[in-house]
């Protein structure tokens, strides 16, 4: 138990379910797995102490469902909710009905989720904080005529951005100025199908950029802490594929002016939660604010090898009203993270599901394997295609790139349909920009290019 907290209910499935569930049971915490009828038989069901079904499978009626979720929290005895990332996590509105509700939401208060949600609004509270942004707009604009003239004056390439857009999604850059009215119309369209918000600003395109993030921790009396950077410019369609901790090839003073940043604007806003602060890079050295995000990342486990801190842990103290445990330290080591997902690279990254015939996942020292899959587990067709995440440390960047290769070598994942990124990761670490680390967003758009080229 920490404070009140006695049970947690997880808002969400797969891999992160598992480790959160992991977590509260090191902490003396109960847990409640809620889930679809296409997760019936999934990991999380089977090492939670309560489970149960909110719906059928597809998202909306499920773990997008709050009444169905709130209902489970209520008849289990839940005293708190985590939502994982993805689904409800960045959902102020959800935040607000788990409080009304009596239950402690363990993540960033509405408030301030509402406000950094809002692209266009968190742009102008950074920058009122003094973080550096690329030219572009603060406010949504109305209109394709004033969006367009307002690319011409800051010049292209620009990419268009959806408001309430996040996880890659909701971007479309623009290279010349025929293009902007059609690229305009089609995000807009897209963002209001998707987000149920088609507003849009636009800011300037920067190629070459590096994307660079800052991990931080905020509790409610005061203390403001970041815990290193990390690199995800490994990317397939603003998708993270490789993560890095810390971010190579940036001198100390660098990282360090991007981590105060970060903090600076963590405090700015009254941040409270685990968090993370997204920069662009440039070739230049000049880093510029892209985002925040406020939940735990896909790839928050780099930082907990280079750390030794437990994110999930510190993020139930703090909703419990404790102090962090956690203090602002220089990283140990390297740690790369590798998603495994049921994806084809020889068909753009079609989604690939199907039954797992065979399940081989490596181990061995410095390894770690977040996941919730198995031999015979079928992948739904309903949700994201993360089927696990492989994360290795070791003391140097060279020793982490061997031993992640080791890692990939020793693992198969295959069945009727099924296909994944594995090889295609293990291509990549053998890149000659990847081991210089002179690598950046545009790398994987190149190289499956030309592997399409060669098709």
């Amino acid at each position: 138990m920490i404070g009140r907290i006695r049970t947690v209910l997880v808002a969400n499935r797969g891999e992160i379910a598992v480790r959160v569930i992991r977590t509260c049971a090191e902490l003396g915490i109960a847990t409640v797995a809620v889930y679809s009828e296409a997760d019936r038989e999934s990991a999380a069901v089977r090492l939670a102490d309560r489970a149960v079904r909110i719906g059928p499978g597809p998202a909306k009626r499920s773990y997008l469902h709050i009444p169905a979720i709130i209902e489970a929290a209520r008849a289990t005895g839940a005293d708190a909710i985590h939502p994982g990332y993805g689904f409800l996590s960045e959902n102020p509105d959800f935040a607000e009905v788990c409080e009304a509700e009596g239950f402690v939401f363990i993540g960033a208060p509405a408030d301030v989720m509402s406000r950094l949600g809002d692209k266009s609004t968190a742009r102008a509270l950074m920058s009122a904080a003094g973080l550096p942004l690329l030219p572009g707009s603060h406010d949504p604009i109305d209109g394709v005529e004033a969006a367009q003239a307002l690319a011409d004056e800051i010049g292209y390439p620009v990419i268009i951005k959806a408001v309430a857009g996040g996880g890659g999604r909701g971007m479309r850059v623009v290279r010349h100025a025929a293009e902007f009215a059609v690229a305009w119309q089609e995000t807009r369209a897209g963002a209001a199908a998707v987000f149920g918000d088609g507003r849009l600003y636009v800011e300037r395109y920067l190629e070459s950029a590096r994307h660079v993030e800052v991990q931080i921790l905020a509790d409610t009396h005061g203390t403001v802490v970041h815990l290193g950077l990390r690199d995800c410019s490994l990317q397939r369609r603003h998708q993270k594929l490789v993560e890095e901790s810390p971010a190579p090839g940036l001198s100390a003073e660098l990282a360090e002016r991007i981590g105060a940043a970060a903090v600076r604007g963590a405090r700015a806003v009254g941040y409270v939660g685990a968090g993370t602060f997204e920069f662009l890079l440039a070739p230049d050295g000049e880093f510029y604010f892209m985002e925040v995000n406020c939940r735990l990342q896909v790839e928050h486990p780099v930082t907990e090898m280079v750390t030794g801190v437990d994110l999930v842990a510190e993020q139930v103290r703090i909703a419990a009203g404790e102090r962090l445990t956690a203090t602002a330290a220089r990283p140990a080591g390297v740690a790369i993270e590798c998603r495994i997902n049921a994806e084809d690279p020889d068909r753009e990254f079609a989604p690939a599901p199907g039954t797992l015939g065979e399940c081989l996942l490596p181990g061995g020292p410095f390894v770690r394997v977040d996941t919730h899959i198995r031999t015979g587990y079928a992948v739904p067709p309903h949700y994201d295609s993360l089927l696990a995440k492989i994360i290795v440390w070791a003391p140097d960047r060279p020793a982490a790139i061997a031993r992640m290769r080791r890692a990939l070598a020793e693992t198969t994942v295959r069945g009727p349909g099924v296909a994944t990124t594995t090889e295609f990761l293990h291509d990549i670490l053998d890149h000659p920009r990847f081991r210089a680390a002179t690598h950046d967003t545009a790398l994987i758009g190149t190289l499956t290019t030309r592997a399409a080229a060669l098709t």
